[in-house]
Order: structure tokens, then C-alpha cells, then sequence
């Protein structure tokens, strides 16, 4: 071979391991490439997508996890938040709704975990069922106005309390701290407040009996039937100190409510004198010479939430300011018996709002001048009637039928306002709070559902009571209870009127002489404090077997409240 061939053959050597080297590396190029195209793919679109709110998948091998050099946790940029997935971060606090955290992580607060405060809505805190509160105090569940998966629970806490069913018949519901909430058992029912009162109430022999605390409450019993309609006398005992009332039955949609009938009524001028301007408004201080307030304990605790008008002009707004002070008296005299519970109320109510929520601006919880405007506009609207009643000859011409479906005056369509006369736990939202003497609450509905429940919505109340706001359920029989206790007590600061008209800068009243009713108060029953000692012993025993019962496990069928 010649020179010349052989530099031929040499030359198509090198170029044929040059195209090979360069096949090579191209084929080896295209691999890595698909292989990564795989990797993304599968990435992006597993197999098994994870559902929101579900624990990490661990199912990818070690060899399949990020590289080590990678951070732990990314928590990217605002910019970055909208619309970012990183499912494969671990606590990543992204996702793709604010502020949702990753869906993927055990902590995640997202939809589904206990404590998800979120749904699928930016910023909202619950569901998205049409009509829940979406962006309100309903902090999530997928029922509207619910607060949780389960009523009156917020999402995955357990329920606020049970029914259970007691050994020997009855029923008792038990609060979520495992205590008595409530016993219904044989006729008597028990009702243990949130700030530790028990209210018992107990009809057999024909007399209702109820007991409002130790050494105290009353017996009820038929009186007489006059013009077809029924009278009930009832009892009151406080401590050995015994006074009567006159109450008449109403029978409404199947049951029995009890009105208060005053025994006597005033002349109609003396209701006149009261009603309209005094003219020049009358300054009447809380120290001596006026209300004589100052100094009271009862005062200095709750002189923070209620404030008297600094003149009257008129009767109609002092006895407003009678009935509200009556009321917190009975209120602090309620809470002393509950020493644990004497630091919940009005003196340090000032940098709060709302019931107990604290405000941005420390604005102090009061009995606003709206609220004790409806209050003096409910007064007049009692005087005016009791007038009407006395230039009638009192009760005597009453010609309404005594028990045929009648509506109580609690759901009459123009008494609207109530100031709430004791302690009374009541429900809002699902779940409970207490009012105490002195709040102040307004009717909004004026039949009553199945259980005998209106709603109404809290006007005013003091600190850790129902806020204001809010919306309860509350009885028929406890809204009665109020409008009978307001009566009352409007009949008492009268009584007040009459005796300090004209001295202490007050107007003279023209004549403040009394008629008669037509059904005449009783004697005292003096079996009551008997009856309601050995009323208290039984609801004793009753409570501690039904706790015997609760605690021992189910006894019968059980069910969440």
C-alpha cells in the first residue's frame, strides 16, 4: 500500500470513531433526558394525589427524596404565596389558599385537622354552605351558623355535653367537664347554673314549688276563679322573711304561664304624675339626700356599668333608675354566695366590651343610654296601662277569658324589652352563657317553638355574661318570669314615689290613695319553708345518684348536645 492510501484509510478511521464518540454521547444525552422528563412527570401528577388536610405521603423510597443540599423548608416570598402547591415541602407554609398551611403536613391548619380556623375561601372562617357566616365569629364546620362539624362544637373538639339516661327513669344532661347540666326526673327538674346556682322546680299536690337557692323561693298553689278566670297565690320565703303574691293563669298552645296581678293600684292621677314631665328636671344623687347609694358595696362593684340619669323629668326615668339598681342589688347579693365567682362582673368591666372580649379600644362595658332609653319607654308603657286599669275600677273590668289559648304578656307584641331578674344560663350559638340580674335583653320572635323557646338578643350585660350582640334562646317561662318581676318592682319604687313626693326636691304628687284589686292577696303560707327544705334534700339525692350514673358509664341510650 502507498503512501497516499494509507493517509486515506487513516483519515476514515479517525472519522468513524468520531461519529461513534458522537452517537454515543447523543443517545446517552436523550436518556438522561427522558428519565428526567419521567421523574417530573410523576412529580407533578402522582399516582396517588394526597387529599387536603390527609397525613404526608411516605410511600416514595429514601432514594427519592429531595437531595440533602435542598433546604428543609421553604417558606417562599409573599409574592410567591397565591397559587403555589408545594405538596412535597414539608412545613411549607404556602399553599394555595391564604393562610391555609401546606395540605400535605400533619400540623397543617387546613381543612380538615382540629383547629382549622379555614375552608376553601380566602380569609373565610367557615364553610362554604350557602348561608353560614362566612368571614364571622363561626370559626368552621360545614353547618350554618355552626361552630364545628357537630352543633355547638367547634370542628373536631369534642361536644360540649351529653343525655343521658338515669337508672329509675329520667334523664340528666351532663356539661363536656363531666358535671350536671340539667336533671328531668319523676316532675322535678333541676337546673344547675354556669356560676353555680340551682334552680328546682317541682309540681305535685297541686302546688308548684321552686326553689331558687337555699332558704329561698316560693309556693304556688290554686286560689279562686273569678269571671272564669284562674288566680294562684303564691309564697315567696327569703331567709324567714315570707311575703304573698297574686298570679293568674294564662293557657297558651298547651301550656300554663302565670302573670302577676297586682293587689292594689294606685289613683289615675298619681299614674298621670308619674307618666308625664315633672317640668324642670330634678337632680337626685346617689349620695345622702338622694338614692343614697354611695358607699354600698353593691355600688362600688358595679358603679362602673350603670350610671343614673343626672336629672329626672320625670317620674318614669327615676323608676327606671329604681328598677335597674334593684336588680344589680339583687345581682351582688346572687354572686356573694359564689366566691369564686365575685370577680366576673362590672367593677372590672371597664377596659372590656362585648361581654368579656376585650376591645381595641379599651371602650368600657356599660348600660348605654339606647338601652335604658327602652327601659324607661317600657316603664311608661306600664304606667299607662295600670292607669287605664285604675280609672276601670281596677281588675273588675278585665273581660279577656281566662284560660282559652290566651297569650301570656311575655309574648305580647308590644313588650319587647326584659330585664333579665336573676341568674338564667341560656344558648347561644350551641353553646352556653350566662345572664345575671340587671342585663338587659330583647325579644325578637313571638312563638315559641316545640320546647317553648323564643329567641332574643342581648341588649346589655356585664362582663363574662352573653355578650352583647348575640342571639339566645330563651323560655317563654323565664321571659314571664321577668315581666312579672318587673311589675313587681315597678309597684315597689311606687310605693317609693309616694312616700318621698314632695320632700328631697321631688315634686307633690296630687293624690296617691290605692284601689283595691278584685281578688284579694292570701295569708302567707307558712308551710313554705318546710316544703322547700325537704325540696332542696331531694334534689340532692337525685343529683348525686344521676352523677353516680353519668360517671359509672352509659345507662341507656346517649346523646350529644
Amino acid at each position: 500500500m502507498n503512501l497516499r492510501s494509507h493517509r486515506v484509510l487513516r483519515n476514515l478511521v479517525l472519522v468513524l470513531v468520531s461519529l461513534t464518540i458522537s452517537m454515543v454521547a447523543w443517545g446517552q444525552q436523550k436518556n438522561d433526558s427522558d428519565k428526567k422528563s419521567e421523574h417530573e412527570s410523576k412529580a407533578s401528577h402522582p399516582s396517588n394525589p394526597p387529599s387536603h388536610g390527609s397525613a404526608p405521603n411516605r410511600s416514595n423510597p429514601p432514594s427519592q427524596r429531595p437531595p440533602a443540599s435542598r433546604p428543609p423548608e421553604n417558606r417562599g416570598t409573599p409574592a410567591a404565596r397565591p397559587g403555589n402547591r408545594p405538596e412535597s415541602n414539608p412545613g411549607n407554609r404556602l399553599g394555595n389558599v391564604p393562610p391555609n398551611r401546606d395540605v400535605n403536613n400533619p400540623a397543617n391548619r387546613g381543612n380538615n385537622t382540629p383547629g382549622n380556623r379555614g375552608a376553601n375561601t380566602p380569609g373565610n372562617r367557615v364553610g362554604n354552605r350557602p348561608g353560614d357566616r362566612a368571614g364571622s365569629d363561626n370559626r368552621g364546620g360545614n353547618t350554618p351558623g355552626n361552630r364545628g362539624n357537630v352543633e355547638g362544637n367547634r370542628a373536631g373538639r369534642p361536644a360540649p355535653g351529653r343525655t343521658v339516661s338515669l337508672k329509675g327513669g329520667g334523664s340528666a344532661r351532663i356539661g363536656s367537664n363531666g358535671k350536671i347540666r340539667s336533671i328531668d326526673r319523676n316532675g322535678m327538674q333541676i337546673h344547675n347554673n354556669l356560676r353555680g346556682g340551682r334552680v328546682i322546680v317541682n309540681e305535685r299536690n297541686g302546688a308548684r314549688i321552686v326553689t331558687t337557692g337555699r332558704g329561698r323561693g316560693y309556693v304556688q298553689r290554686a286560689y279562686v276563679t273569678r269571671g272564669g278566670r284562674s288566680y294562684y297565690s303564691r309564697t315567696y320565703y327569703d331567709h324567714g322573711v315570707y311575703r304573698v303574691g297574686i298570679y293568674r293563669g294564662y293557657y297558651y298552645r298547651g301550656y300554663r304561664y302565670y302573670g302577676y296581678y297586682p293587689a292594689y293600684w294606685y289613683r289615675p292621677g298619681f299614674y298621670g304624675w308619674a307618666y308625664n314631665p315633672w317640668g324642670p328636671g330634678i337632680y337626685w344623687g346617689v349620695g345622702f339626700g338622694g338614692w343614697g347609694w354611695a358607699g354600698s358595696p353593691w355600688w362600688g362593684y358595679y358603679g362602673g356599668w350603670f350610671t343614673p340619669y343626672p336629672v329626672y323629668p320625670s317620674a318614669a326615668f327615676w323608676l327606671t333608675d329604681y328598677l335597674i339598681a334593684a336588680n344589680l342589688q339583687s345581682a351582688y347579693s346572687s354572686q356573694s354566695q359564689y366566691a369564686d365567682s365575685m370577680e366576673a362582673d362590672a367593677q372590672s368591666s371597664a377596659n372590656y366590651n362585648n361581654g368579656g372580649q376585650q376591645s381595641a379600644n379599651s371602650e368600657p362595658v356599660t348600660l348605654t343610654p339606647e338601652v335604658k332609653q327602652a327601659i324607661a319607654e317600657e316603664v311608661k308603657a306600664q304606667l299607662e296601662q295600670q292607669q287605664q286599669q285604675s280609672q276601670q275600677g281596677g281588675g273588675q273590668a278585665q273581660a279577656a277569658p281566662a284560660n282559652d289559648n290566651q297569650v301570656p304578656p311575655a309574648l305580647d307584641p308590644a313588650r319587647r324589652t326584659f330585664v333579665v331578674a336573676g341568674d338564667l344560663t341560656v344558648t347561644a350559638d350551641g353553646e352556653e352563657c350566662g345572664l345575671t340580674a340587671g342585663d338587659v335583653i330583647t325579644r325578637l320572635t313571638d312563638t315559641p317553638d316545640a320546647d317553648q323557646n323564643v329567641t332574643a338578643s342581648v341588649s346589655a350585660s356585664k362582663k363574662k355574661d352573653c355578650a352583647a350582640g348575640k342571639q339566645i334562646s330563651i323560655s317563654v317561662d323565664a321571659l314571664q318570669d321577668m315581666h312579672n318581676h318587673f311589675q313587681e318592682q315597678l309597684n315597689d319604687g311606687m310605693k317609693a314615689l309616694a312616700e318621698k313626693q314632695g320632700t328631697g326636691g321631688l315634686p307633690k304628687a296630687p293624690d296617691t290613695g290605692t284601689v283595691n284589686s278584685d281578688v284579694p292577696p292570701p295569708d302567707p303560707d307558712k308551710n313554705v319553708e318546710t316544703e322547700l327544705n325537704d325540696q332542696e334534700k331531694a334534689a340532692d339525692q337525685v343529683e348525686s345518684q344521676a352523677q353516680q350514673d353519668a360517671d359509672s358509664g352509659p345507662s341507656g341510650d346517649q346523646q350529644p348536645q
